[in-house]
């Protein structure tokens, strides 16, 4: 099995009370396996960011969470955050990785675009992140898009993709299978009927289960 199992990309919640937030985002970490967690803000100026960067990302460390920060490369940059997600219309990644350094991620939304995320892998972008998959609570999605984009990256790359937009336990299943090497959840961790911490551990469940399916399906090696 040369692909390794799908993990958690997780999201924060668009609006945030920080005492109340940081202690469930502690809980929330506890409970399973998080391969990083973004920080998306919107609209909030930087001072908010920067105190919710400072409050929030030694907690995602002490779970060796990476913290990437949405769209503000300046503010990764002054932050010391692991990484930045930037979406089509916020800073070149050329710009951004001479700002960062080599060290830290750098992932690319490229909606539903074969193109984008082609250029987005060329230049060496760390994930190229497709969506939105289903309708989303946290943001108004400018593009669908389906499955099977999944599919062709995992064929034609080798940087991971991140599957993006309303995704639940319940509608993870079929972009898992398409080649997700993360699945990226906001509501659906949050707004989790049983809890964040039940959300965290019903995907991991779901993760598990799926990549053995994944690991039946592939012929023995010799």
């Amino acid at each position: 099995m040369t692909r390794p199992a799908t993990r958690l990309y997780l999201i924060t919640p668009p609006k945030i009370d920080l005492d109340s937030f940081a202690p469930l985002l502690d809980a929330t970490l506890v409970a399973g396996d998080v391969a990083s967690l973004q920080l998306r803000l919107k609209p909030a100026s930087d001072d908010e960011i920067i105190v919710a960067t400072q409050t929030l990302m030694p907690i995602a460390h002490a779970h060796d969470v990476a913290f990437i920060l949405n769209d503000r490369a300046d503010l990764a940059k002054q932050l010391d955050c692991d990484g930045v997600h930037l979406g089509q219309d916020d800073m070149d990644y050329g710009q951004a990785r001479a700002l960062l350094g080599d060290d830290k991620i750098i992932g690319i939304t490229c909606h539903n675009s074969r193109h984008m995320a082609m250029l987005a892998g060329e230049a060496g972008a760390d994930y190229v992140a497709f969506g939105a998959f289903y309708e989303t609570q946290t943001k108004a999605a400018k593009t669908t898009a389906p499955a099977n984009i999944l599919t062709w990256w995992q064929e034609m790359m080798q940087p991971p993709c991140v599957a993006i937009g309303g995704i639940t336990p319940k509608n993870a299943e079929p972009l898992i299978m398409a080649g997700a090497d993360f699945i990226a959840a906001s509501s659906g961790v949050w707004q989790h009927p049983g809890g964040p911490e039940a959300g965290v551990v019903t995907f991991n469940k779901l993760f598990a289960s799926l990549f053995n399916r994944l690991e039946d399906t592939l012929p023995s090696e010799e």
